[in-house]
């Protein structure tokens, strides 16, 4: 069984032999790949530098909402340069995030829009941070993909039915964390009973929200199991055939990536 973790924050994790230590114990858990994440330009070569050293780790390039305003302004050209690199597979994370609002909603929407812009004009997937802001996500998704050439995924999927049926019609992906096994979440677990098999990854976005049996601790993509093991209940399925379609999805959305090769 080899899953993708499709969202984490390795960067997170101090280099050296605790990030290491963290590496080995998510490949000795099955999984196969990750992708690490961007959440600041400035901090861009430190996720970059991640990638290149490990051939089972892919990165995005993109500010996160609640870096909006504290990052200097980018542009479509920049983050399309950046996004040339071999290793950087997606745009992102990038969205709107009402809840916190540790940058002003203007600010977040334009730099939403200029991320969209730079994964459309560059083929790379969206990788989409949303909360507490359903509706306006949808409204910039859709008039965003109206464009044309638009992909992506809503990343760490917790809200709205409205949303994840908006998602699906835009032909996006919906990536599902530790929350689906969280004991409030039954109605997250509903809507992804009813989500169709070929849009779903999973993601542990650790170092937060690990999953049960792991609450409380710091998270690391080891745990995806126990989410891959919930989502696979839910839909039905074995957790070998879940891991296996989400794995397959992971590489449709994220097409510029390629399984690494196995390690001896």
């Amino acid at each position: 069984m080899t899953l993708v973790d499709s969202h984490c924050h390795l960067d997170f994790v101090p280099p050296g032999p605790e990030r290491d230590a963290v590496i080995a114990r998510a490949r000795q858990a099955g999984v196969g790949a990750m992708l690490t994440i961007s959440t600041k330009i400035t901090e861009f070569p430190a996720v970059r530098a991640i990638a290149e050293a490990e051939p089972d780790v892919w990165c995005s390039v993109g500010i996160h909402p609640h870096e909006a305003a504290a990052e200097p302004e980018t542009s479509v050209s920049v983050l399309r340069d950046l996004a040339e690199h071999p290793r950087v597979i997606g745009i992102g994370e990038t969205g709107l995030d009402f809840y916190y609002e540790h940058s002003p909603r203007d600010r977040q929407a334009s730099a939403f829009r200029t991320h969209a812009e730079a994964a459309r004009l560059s083929g790379l997937p969206i990788i989409v941070h949303t909360r507490d802001a359903d509706f306006e996500t949808a409204e910039i998704l859709v008039e965003e993909a109206a464009k044309g050439g638009l992909t992506g995924v809503i990343h760490c999927f917790s809200t709205g039915r409205e949303l994840a049926e908006k998602a699906i019609e835009l032909d996006f992906m919906i990536s599902l964390s530790g929350i689906v096994t969280f004991k409030n979440a039954e109605p997250l677990r509903q809507i992804v009973r009813d989500l169709p098999l070929d849009r779903l990854l999973v993601e542990t976005d650790a170092p937060y929200l690990a999953p049960v049996p792991k609450r409380g601790k710091q998270n690391e993509p080891a745990f995806l199991v126990h989410t891959a093991d919930e989502v696979a209940k839910l839909k039905g399925i074995s957790s070998e055939e879940l891991a296996r379609r989400t794995t397959e999805n992971f590489y449709r959305l994220f097409a510029k990536a390629r399984p690494a090769p196995p390690r001896t």
